[in-house]
C-alpha cells in the first residue's frame, strides 16, 4: 500500500505511516499504565521493519521524549509524580545516558552494535520479567495467607532491597514524602538512575523498563508513584539521549513525530486505566508484556544468527500482536473501571 508509505530523509528508507501511528498508539497506551518509554517494543519493532539500529535508538528516544511530557502531566493530575525523586535523578541520569550513548558509538564503529544490543535487551527483559512474576506470586500468596475484613487491598510496603538499602546511612540523606520515604541515601539514588541513565543511551530505552522496577524493589515506591515518577524521569532521559543522537545524526523526526500522534491519544488511555487497576496488578501485566517483548528479540536475534528471514516477519508480529494485545487488555480494564464507578 504506497499511498500510506512516507520519505524518511534522515534514515534514507520508505515507511508505512498506519504503522508508525498504531506502533506509537500501542507504545502510549503502555507507557502512560507502566510508567514506561516503551522502548523495549519500539526500537525492535523499527529495527525488525527495517531501520537501522543506531537510527532506531535515536528515532524512540525523539518519540518518547514527547509522550512521557504528555503521560506525566496526565499522572501529576492524579497525585502520582513524586516530583523530589524526579528531580533528583537528573544528576545520574545525563552522566549515563553520554557514557551509553558512546559505547553505542563504539560498537557501531566495529560493526556489533545490532547483536549486543539485542543480546542485553534479552537478558534483561527475561530477568526483570521472570522476577517480577515470582514476586507477584509470593505476594500474592502472603496476602491469601492473612485475610483482611476490609475490602479494600493493603497498603503497599517496600519489598526487594529496599527496605536493606533504607538502613545504608550514606551522607547527604533525604526524604522523599510523596513516596512514604522518611529517610534514604542520595547515592543510592544516583547509582539508580546512573544505571537505568547509562541503559537509555545503549539501548535507546527511556529507561523505564527497568526504572519501574528499580524504583519499587531498590527505591521503594508504591506502585502508582513509581509508574508516574518513572515517567517524569524518562521524560528527562530521552530528552537528553535525544539530543545527544541528534547531533550524532541518528535521529529521524518525522517518523517520531509520526508515531507521537497515536501515542498522544494512546497515553491518556494508559493513565487513565491506572485508576481501575491495583498496584500488584499492573506489576503482573509488566511482567507478562516484557517477557513477551523478550520473545520477539529472540526470533529476530535467532533470524540473524540461524540466516532465517523468516524469523525477523514472525518477530515484528509478534512484538506488535503482544502489544496490541496488552493495549486492549488495558482499555477493557479502564472500560470496566469506568462503568463500575460510575454505577457505584
Amino acid at each position: 500500500m504506497e499511498i500510506f508509505e512516507v520519505m524518511l530523509p534522515i534514515a534514507g528508507i520508505k515507511f508505512n505511516v498506519l504503522l508508525l501511528i498504531a506502533i506509537g498508539f500501542c507504545v502510549g497506551t503502555l507507557g502512560g499504565f507502566f510508567g514506561v518509554g516503551g522502548a523495549w517494543i519500539v526500537t525492535p519493532a523499527l529495527n525488525i521493519f527495517g531501520f537501522n539500529m543506531s537510527f532506531a535508538i535515536g528515532t524512540d528516544l525523539a518519540h518518547i521524549f514527547g509522550k512521557s511530557i504528555i503521560a506525566t502531566r496526565k499522572h501529576n493530575k492524579l497525585g502520582n509524580v513524586d516530583w523530589k525523586l524526579g528531580l533528583t535523578s537528573i544528576f545520574g541520569s545525563i552522566v549515563g545516558v553520554e557514557v551509553g550513548a558512546q559505547v553505542v558509538l563504539m560498537l557501531e564503529a566495529v560493526g556489533n552494535v545490532g547483536p549486543v544490543v539485542r543480546w542485553l535487551y534479552i537478558v534483561l527483559l527475561f530477568g526483570l520479567g521472570i522476577y517480577m512474576l515470582y514476586d507477584y506470586i509470593s505476594t500474592t500468596r502472603s496476602l491469601k495467607a492473612t485475610p483482611s475484613d476490609s475490602e479494600e487491598p493493603p497498603p503497599e510496603s517496600p519489598t526487594g532491597l529496599a527496605p536493606k538499602l533504607h538502613k545504608l546511612k550514606i551522607p547527604p540523606m533525604i526524604s522523599l514524602p510523596t513516596s512514604g520515604i522518611k529517610e534514604v541515601s542520595f547515592w543510592i539514588i544516583f547509582a539508580i538512575f546512573f544505571l537505568t541513565g547509562f541503559l537509555s543511551g545503549l539501548l535507546g530505552v527511556g529507561g523505564g523498563f527497568i526504572l519501574l522496577p528499580s524504583l519499587i524493589y531498590l527505591v521503594g515506591c508504591p506502585t502508582t508513584v513509581a509508574v508516574g515518577t518513572s515517567l517524569l524521569s524518562v521524560a528527562f532521559m530521552s530528552g537528553y539521549a535525544c539530543f545527544s543522537y541528534s547531533l550524532k545524526g541518528r535521529t529521524e523526526l518525522v517518523a517520531a513525530s509520526i508515531m507521537l500522534v497515536g501515542a498522544a491519544i494512546g497515553a491518556q488511555v494508559g493513565v487513565l486505566a491506572t485508576r481501575y487497576v491495583r498496584g500488584l496488578g499492573i506489576r503482573l501485566l509488566f511482567a507478562i508484556m516484557i517477557i513477551c517483548a523478550g520473545v520477539s528479540v529472540v526470533l529476530k536475534q535467532a533470524e540473524v544468527s540461524l540466516e532465517m528471514p523468516i524469523l525477523s516477519t514472525i518477530a515484528g508480529y509478534a512484538v506488535m500482536l503482544a502489544a496490541g494485545g496488552m493495549t486492549t487488555l488495558i482499555f477493557i480494564k479502564l472500560v470496566k473501571g469506568a462503568v463500575a464507578e460510575k454505577s457505584s
